[in-house]
């Protein structure tokens, strides 16, 4: 109880300073995770007991869903038609290479880590993070183009990261599902997971529109109707074995085809509540952080500095070879590519598993450590690099790529 109280405070006190704070570099993932070591340090009682993993993973799930239909339903399809080159490259070449690319930095930096161990932790660090990202794709200053391809991306390679993340702790001897082949994976997680997504999101966005076209719903009640979805994909998913998340940014794309109002007047209240649920995750992050502090080595920081860069960028690079885009967006799009909400939750997944294998610890160590890293390397950036990026857009050319995708 007393740690709620303190989250609760925490909320009501960044409310009271949360205009001031966003004229800053400090966003509100750092300002929470910072908040949960603090709290760790300051209450002794946390240190002799582990926060309830059942309830954290619940949690987490819940705001990782919310957030990507929110995503995805702010997403404009129209301009979704002319760059759906891009999230494709950086959805199957660059997820793919990234995550080969994890796997072998892993296996270099953790000496005793399994070829599968190495694959888990890969999977777990590929996937980019929507909310961490969101001042970025928020920004009017970013060409549309480039901040809807990366806003794709970190709305579907959550749930593209699962069916490897399965593979590899069934292949590590944990969930003894060996024989269940990567593609029946592919089926079962995405597959039926877009299927779940477009049947929600399309029956529910007609049925809105209906009833809002005949006035028989209340205003404020739209709202309610509006999260009722996210939520209804977890339900729809964990009853058919998909990815809830994949399911959830599905629906919010195909809830603008029936109701094209829903990000106008009910998104509000998904993303307020999904963002609360968010930065509980975060809170309790940097507890769990504070509490595996002392554990923490060099090599845990030099692979989380290795997947922040190398790992992520050099993919990326090689994804969007041939696209014609400057030098300055295929850095940009490369350095922004934050871990967060996605790999705490598939880290929870993996302890969920209760993977017992040698190198599991340098496994949760080296992703808590990488997420850290990048709550507050991209949140410190964040401004600075948009700023700098609009400049170097201004400076190019009328038929830049870059150009003719942010006047789509």
């Amino acid at each position: 109880m007393a740690l709620f109280a303190v989250f609760i405070v925490l909320v009501f006190l960044h409310t009271l300073v949360s205009k001031w704070l966003e004229n800053t570099p400090i966003t509100v993932p750092i300002v929470f995770t910072a908040a949960g070591i603090v709290t760790f340090l300051c209450l002794p009682e946390l240190h002799d007991r582990q926060v309830n993993l059942d309830l954290w993973l619940r949690i987490a799930e819940t705001g990782l869903v919310m957030l990507l239909f929110t995503d995805a339903s702010r997403t404009d399809l129209r301009i979704l038609k002319h760059i759906r080159n891009l999230p494709v490259r950086l959805l199957s070449t660059g997820m793919l290479l990234t995550i080969l690319l994890g796997g072998l930095g892993a296996l270099v930096v953790f000496r005793g880590l399994s070829v599968w161990e190495a694959g888990i932790l890969a999977a777990i660090l590929a996937p980019t993070d929507a909310g961490l990202g969101q001042i970025i794709v928020n920004s009017p200053r970013v060409p549309a183009g480039i901040r809807q391809a990366l806003n794709v991306e970190a709305g579907l390679n959550d749930g593209l990261s699962v069916p490897f993340l399965l593979f590899f702790i069934a292949l590590a001897g944990a969930g003894g599902n060996s024989h269940t082949a990567l593609s029946g994976l592919i089926v079962e997680q995405l597959g039926y997971g877009a299927l779940v997504g477009v049947g929600i999101g399309l029956l529910g966005g007609w049925l809105l529109n209906v009833a809002h076209q005949r006035s028989w719903t209340a205003h404020s009640w739209q709202q309610f109707g509006v999260v009722a979805l996210p939520l209804l994909c977890m339900v729809a998913s964990e009853a058919v074995g998909a990815s809830m998340f994949i399911a959830a940014f599905v629906a919010g794309l195909a809830v603008q085809v029936g109701f094209r109002d829903a990000s106008k007047h009910s998104v509000a209240f998904t993303e307020d509540w999904g963002q609360l649920l968010n930065l509980a995750v975060f809170f309790f992050f940097g507890i769990r952080v504070a509490f595996a502090w002392p554990e923490f080595g060099m090599s845990h920081m030099l692979y989380a500095i290795l997947s922040l860069t190398v790992v992520r960028m050099l993919p990326v690079a090689l994804a969007l070879a041939g696209t014609r885009l400057s030098r300055a967006t295929v850095l940009f799009m490369g350095w922004f590519g934050p871990r967060g909400l996605a790999s705490i939750v598939l880290g929870l997944i993996c302890m969920e598993e209760k993977l017992h294998t040698p190198g599991v610890n340098d496994v949760r160590l080296a992703v808590m450590v990488t997420v850290l890293l990048s709550i507050f390397a991209h949140g410190l950036t964040a401004s600075p690099g948009i700023a700098r990026y609009a400049r170097r857009i201004e400076a190019m050319s009328s038929d830049a790529p870059e150009r003719q995708e942010s006047a789509v």
